[in-house]
């Protein structure tokens, strides 16, 4: 019988990789014992410029130990040509008792940490914790970068992701607005078929609002006037299809809301511009239809849709149906919106003020 199979030994990790540059040979050698049965390889440059080439051939350090006063560049300038190497390692200054000053200039400067030495070597203790800590902040950088950029790149397809979804249900609405149309204009009654007109509108308005978010470079948002531009476009084009003759203006400033805002003051605006068409002017008269988006100074929006025509206040029994009306009003209150009609306005003029 074959005895248990052994496990595989398990690799030793690599140790810790340690350019030390200094111009005093004797330090350096001190400093590579000390280190080495602390478990580190240390390799030693005695100038600025060897520890430089040794860097740009390629070699690669997990840590740099840097003197300040040395023969050629010092310490800072070294310092500075190292932090423009790509991805280059942490770097703790070593100095002198009275050099703190070049240590913080060191650290402005982008070292990881810095150790006053002594000329008996009880410095390199702390200089091998300070490259243990400097690792360690390291690693942790790079663990953060590194989920960060799963972050991103996770919204990155979810943005995608919903961007396509808009897409598809922008299409879907688009097709029951077609199959509505084309019962509208099976109808016979004149009621029936105006309130299959109605709700083809209000798909509309719906839609406009998907095709607004799957072009959009923030998913989370709507540009309200650019959205409102081109439903009051479509509002335009069914005013010129059912023979009406009114003109529909629109000036709105910059507004971003979220899309179920976006939705709800889609809706209104089309009710509130049929119901204009419908029965703001007297059947041989044409007039304008206004809609204004506009910041108000108490830091709420307003949304005003008027007309010059007869007038309406809210309060005479509605015209019509009157589903027209409960649906501003439901749309209003899912805003938590005040609705309110103008009693200065010759015409119709319904005010919307809501939080952006």
């Amino acid at each position: 019988m074959s005895g248990p199979v052994p496990r595989a030994a398990e690799a030793a990790p690599a140790p810790v990789r340690v350019l030390y540059i200094d111009d005093d040979p004797g330090l350096g050698r001190l400093a590579q014992k000390h280190l080495a049965r602390l478990g580190l390889e240390v390799t030693l440059a005695t100038s600025a410029e060897a520890g430089l080439a040794r860097l740009r051939a390629g070699a690669v350090f997990d840590a740099i130990a840097l003197d300040h006063y040395m023969p050629g560049k010092t310490g800072l300038e070294a310092l500075a040509l190292i932090q423009a190497l790509p991805d280059p390692p942490p770097v703790i200054f070593v100095t002198g008792a009275d050099e703190g000053r070049i240590a913080v200039a060191a650290l402005k400067a982008g070292a990881a940490d810095y150790v006053i030495k002594d000329v008996a070597g009880v410095f390199l203790d702390l200089l091998h914790a300070a490259i243990g800590q400097a690792l360690a902040q390291r690693r942790l950088r790079r663990e953060k970068e590194a989920a960060d950029a799963a972050m991103r790149a996770a919204r990155d397809r979810a943005e995608l992701l919903l961007r396509e979804v808009n897409h598809r249900v922008a299409n879907s609405l688009q097709l029951v607005a077609s199959l509505v149309s084309m019962q509208a204009a099976t109808v016979q009654d004149p009621a029936a078929r105006e309130a299959l007109i109605e709700t083809q509108g209000r798909i509309a308005a719906i839609a406009q609002v998907h095709r607004r978010l799957y072009t959009s470079d923030d998913v989370r948002f709507v540009e309200l006037d650019a959205y409102l531009a081109s439903l009051v476009q479509e509002l335009e084009e069914a005013v010129a299809a059912a023979g009406r003759r009114h003109r529909l203006l629109l000036e709105a400033e910059p507004v971003a809301v979220s899309t179920d805002k976006a939705v709800a003051l889609g809706v209104i605006v089309t009710e509130l511009v049929t119901n204009a068409m419908k029965y703001a002017y007297p059947a041989s008269r044409t007039g304008d239809i206004r809609v204004r988006l506009a910041h108000r100074p108490e830091g709420t929006v307003e949304l005003a849709v008027e007309d010059d025509g007869t007038g309406w206040r809210g309060e005479a029994p509605a015209r019509g149906s009157g589903l027209g009306t409960q649906v501003v009003r439901a749309m209003a209150a899912s805003l938590k919106a005040q609705l309110l009609f103008d009693p200065a306005h010759r015409g119709t003029r319904v005010v919307l003020s809501f939080s952006s």
